[in-house]
């Protein structure tokens, strides 16, 4: 199945006989609570999501969004109505970050069927539905391990190793500025790719072969052990997303930067090169 959806193609199978479940996981960085603008307009059944309490564990020891309780998602995901035998589709906002971590966690879980629309909410151009619907519950028990994960010492290694991506932008991986963690860098040997770079204007992820070829610029083709990392697991979510799209497996570091730079033995390459 591939790993994203057309607003057109979505339109057909919520028409169909075996529509998917729609999660709706609009969320800001620090930014106001998106349940509102959730429950003003929302794909039609689409039920929210909320990424910092329902996709990621508490902030602390992990990093700002580290994984969230196993049994917790289980039962978020359930009552949102996911189940294992009917596919899922995720949306936000916009940029898909979010929408792309709630793909990762439940494939990471072991759902075979997610999907992410592409673009986002800006891309459907159908009817939209207020207030919040009541869907049956779903009987999805996550088994962990459906995608390959990261931690610290493991990014470590794949950077001498393999390919690490840093899907931030380019001046919090130089070091130029860092709004939010310790300490601006990156992890020694990792490569700069944000992930921004992935999507066009609208919002859209480019072609597939567009993709492939910039990630094997970088050295990660398929057959290549990958890794990616972000501030906190949800820009290196898309990141893995964007690879999926283009053939390539890739493993999370969810943890991230926020992770890695808290702890102040952990080495920091700061400038354009890899280090």
């Amino acid at each position: 199945m591939n790993a994203i959806i057309s607003a057109a193609a979505l339109a057909r199978e919520l028409a169909g006989p075996r529509p998917p479940v729609l999660l709706d996981v609009r969320w800001q960085l620090n930014g106001p609570d998106q349940r509102p603008a959730y429950l003003a307009g929302h794909l039609p059944g689409a039920v929210h999501v909320d990424l910092d309490r329902e996709l990621a564990g508490g902030p602390g020891q992990g990093g700002r969004h580290p994984l969230p309780d196993v049994e917790g998602f289980g039962a978020a995901m359930r009552a949102a109505g996911v189940g294992t035998a009917r596919p899922v589709v995720t949306y936000d906002g916009g940029l898909g970050w979010a929408a792309a971590r709630a793909w990762w966690l439940l494939r990471w879980a072991g759902h075979p069927g997610v999907r992410v629309l592409d673009g986002g909410l800006a891309t459907w151009d159908g009817p939209l539905e207020t207030g919040e619907p009541a869907p049956e519950p779903g009987d999805f028990i996550p088994v962990p391990g459906g995608l390959p994960l990261l931690d610290a010492d493991g990014a470590a290694a794949l950077a001498a190793t393999g390919v690490l991506l840093d899907a931030r932008a380019a001046e919090r991986y130089r070091g130029d500025v860092e709004p939010i963690d310790r300490v601006g860098g990156h992890i020694p040997g990792a490569l700069s790719a944000p992930t921004t770079e992935n999507a066009g204007e609208d919002g859209r992820l480019r072609p597939a072969a567009e993709l492939a070829d910039r990630f094997a610029a970088l050295g990660a083709g398929p057959g290549e052990e990958v890794g990616v990392y972000c501030g906190s697991g949800v820009s290196g979510a898309h990141e893995v997303l964007a690879l999926a799209v283009a053939g390539v497996d890739a493993a999370l570091y969810v943890g991230s930067w926020s992770d890695w730079s808290a702890d102040p033995d952990r080495p920091v390459a700061t400038g354009p090169q890899p280090g």
